[in-house]
């Protein structure tokens, strides 16, 4: 095995059975439409410091039907003082170009906005560092790809790694500080979703499901990299992170499952969530689990059906952590 987790998926998806066709169909999708959105954000005015980045199932490569079009405009740099001139590309400029079908930045105050890499790094851990501050700063390293300004972004990629290591790491153990914010990350998502379904019941079969899949994939793929950062020395530890969070979380999961000789486990795992994506991909299925509530998705045999997959996930992510050589290091360093 190699260092790198780049192309990880496609040598596991050899020893399996039935491969994984929808994650690497997703894949292939999600390559054509970044190639066209690059083509259609050709032109547009762009800053040296600017860099247009796509999110969520993008940064995942895991487009299907009705995938939301994540993005933000990010700025290697501080918050200009008012009355300088305004940072390019502008979010209006983007308006009916990023539209992918009809699908939006999601509505929360986290994407289709401006955000500049100063206050994101300046800001970890402190008063300042709310929901969407780490939001985005998280989902940069975890999820994301640019279509624009591509060396803006791997600046602002390398400000956030050197954030979190400076003066923290340590050769050959996990940097503890971005270790404990990407478990707070975590430990976020599942207090938001629990705080909308007391708010809101509405979407709470497909909100449910995306937590146990999409979610726990996310958080899974950050913390083996992080993990992984006990096999170098320090000053190793920058150059390792960067090349491993540019890979898909797919990838970083496939390749650990093939470095700690657990095969069957990661098949077995991919293959749920190929699985749970094929349904994802499925208009019909996505419409049924938007209508479900908490009191609707108790006996509805699709929602059965998802639970299952999420559950095969799961043993299979617990598998890798605490069945193989990384049992020692997670005990260590994610239980306490």
């Amino acid at each position: 095995m190699t260092d790198t987790p780049q192309g990880a998926l496609d040598e596991l998806a050899t020893h399996a059975r039935r491969g994984f066709p929808q994650l690497l169909a997703a894949r292939d999708r999600t390559e054509h439409d970044l190639d066209d959105l690059r083509r259609r954000l050709r032109g547009t005015p762009c800053d040296p410091a600017s860099s247009v980045v796509m999110m969520g199932s993008w940064g995942r490569r895991e487009r299907t039907t009705g995938s939301d079009d994540d993005y933000l405009v990010l700025v290697d740099g501080e918050r200009p003082d008012d009355g300088a001139p305004a940072v390019e590309p502008q979010v209006s400029r983007l308006d009916g170009l990023l539209g992918m079908g009809e699908a939006k930045p999601g509505t929360q105050g986290i994407f289709g906005q401006q955000v500049f890499v100063g206050p994101m790094v300046r800001h970890i851990g402190l008063e300042e560092d709310g929901n969407a501050n780490l939001t985005q700063r998280m989902l940069l390293l975890l999820e994301s790809v640019p279509v624009v300004g591509r060396e803006a972004y791997r600046r602002s990629l390398e400000q956030v790694v050197d954030g979190y290591l400076a003066g923290e790491a340590k050769d050959y153990r996990p940097p503890r500080f971005l270790l404990n914010d990407l478990i707070r990350y975590w430990r976020t998502i599942c207090v938001d979703f629990a705080g909308k379904a007391r708010a809101d019941e509405q979407k709470w079969g497909m909100r449910n499901a995306k937590l146990r899949l999409n979610r726990k994939l996310l958080f899974a793929g950050g913390l083996i990299p992080v993990l992984h950062c006990h096999l170098h020395r320090r000053d190793e530890q920058r150059a390792f992170l960067l090349d491993a969070l540019q890979a898909p979380p797919t990838d970083r999961l496939a390749h650990a499952f093939l470095r700690h000789d657990a095969i069957d486990e990661g098949v077995r795992a991919l293959g749920a969530y190929d699985r749970w994506l094929g349904l994802l991909g499925d208009p019909e299925m996505r419409a049924h689990l938007n209508g479900l509530t908490r009191e609707s998705a108790a006996g509805d045999p699709r929602f059965r059906e998802v639970r299952r997959l999420a559950k095969e996930f799961e043993q299979g992510l617990l598998a890798l952590l605490f069945e193989t050589n990384l049992s020692p290091l997670a005990r260590e360093f994610v239980l306490f």
